[in-house]
């Protein structure tokens, strides 16, 4: 599997990552030890978990794993922290990071996490105090690297700024929500990304399952999928995504997929790995057969036509004001470039 660095100086991955939020929730620890296992095996190096999933149950299935096959030195172990704070405490503040952080090395059984990403905003929190602490628990060895999650571009480079003025560790990468249903990063967060030099890790690749083709138009999902158990699950809900939109962009990944005798997933994941700035992408899995599926893609290289076809159908539009004005004094391939839309208006 090829691999690639985080940023200029965060650890070198393999460019598609092990998503870990549904161990211990809707894969149980023998499955999960199988998709681990089943992950190495294709030459994945990074995992992704976060104290959240699974009420730390995640980190707990991942420390036993590691402990088995007798150390993670071979491999990037990610997790993150923010929304498991201790009573009293806001997530990103340095009381709460501090517990968190080392709750997490407990559940891991490892010495040092390799890349912590702070899993969203808090708003209570001055961003200084939080990059302080990280700061800190690098000179303590407790991890190597950081990143965040979950944030609008004036949040990253609010971030990115008090880094660099306070003399703080730097992000390596920003992991947002990105996949041809959703390019909403790509009018700030992925430009100011861009700017600083942060890697992109995206979640969600496959939008919760629409970019497999498994859902239709007309029947709401039933069954033992993400959607099947819950229809209005957050962002990728039924009613939220079932739109014309949504539809076109399937019609055409299906085209693009049949035109190389591949499913659509592999198209969406494709299209995905060849987007400015992302560096390596989370896989979500219930089970060792959906993983599979998935690392299948990896070696898939669409051309210029098709990626060009995925973008334009898939592309927002962006609001009159103020990137339509930007038009009249500003140079417009920073559009044409992230493929957000032909010109802004």
């Amino acid at each position: 599997m090829p691999t690639v660095g985080l940023g200029a100086s965060g650890p070198i991955v393999s460019r598609l990552a092990l998503g870990t939020m549904t161990f211990g929730v809707e894969t149980d620890e023998r499955d999960a030890h199988r998709q681990l296992d089943t992950f190495v095996a294709a030459g994945g190096t990074f995992v992704d978990t976060a104290d959240v999933y699974g009420a730390g149950d995640s980190e707990r299935i991942i420390g036993r794993w590691i402990e088995r096959r007798g150390g993670a030195d071979d491999l990037i172990i990610a997790t993150k922290g923010r929304f498991a704070p201790p009573a009293g405490s806001h997530g990103a503040s340095r009381r709460s990071l501090r517990r968190s952080v080392d709750a997490s090395l407990h559940r891991l059984g490892v010495e040092a996490i390799d890349l912590y990403v702070v899993h969203g905003w808090d708003e209570h929190t001055p961003v200084a105090e939080t990059l302080g602490t990280l700061t800190s628990l690098v000179r303590d060895g407790k991890i190597h690297a950081i990143g965040w999650s979950n944030v609008t571009g004036w949040q990253l480079q609010q971030i990115v700024t008090t880094a660099t003025l306070g003399g703080h560790i730097s992000p390596v990468t920003v992991q947002p929500q990105y996949n041809l249903l959703d390019r909403g990063i790509e009018i700030e967060v992925m430009p100011c990304a861009l700017d600083a030099g942060l890697a992109i890790t995206p979640w969600s690749p496959l939008g919760g399952g629409w970019l497999t083709g498994k859902y239709e138009r007309t029947r709401r999902p039933t069954g033992a999928t993400r959607l099947g158990d819950d229809p209005d699950r957050g962002v990728e809900a039924y009613d939220l995504r079932n739109t014309d939109r949504t539809w076109r962009i399937i019609d055409e990944a299906t085209a693009v997929a049949a035109e190389h005798g591949r499913p659509a997933s592999h198209v969406a994941l494709a299209w995905l790995l060849a987007r400015p700035g992302v560096a390596s992408v989370l896989l979500g899995a219930r089970t060792v057969e959906q993983l599979d599926d998935n690392l299948a893609a990896v070696d898939l290289v669409l051309d210029a036509t098709q990626l060009d076809r995925l973008t334009r159908v898939s592309a927002i539009d962006l609001p009159p004001y103020p990137y339509g004005m930007i038009e009249d004094f500003c140079d417009v391939d920073v559009w044409q470039r992230l493929g957000t839309t032909d010109t802004p208006t």
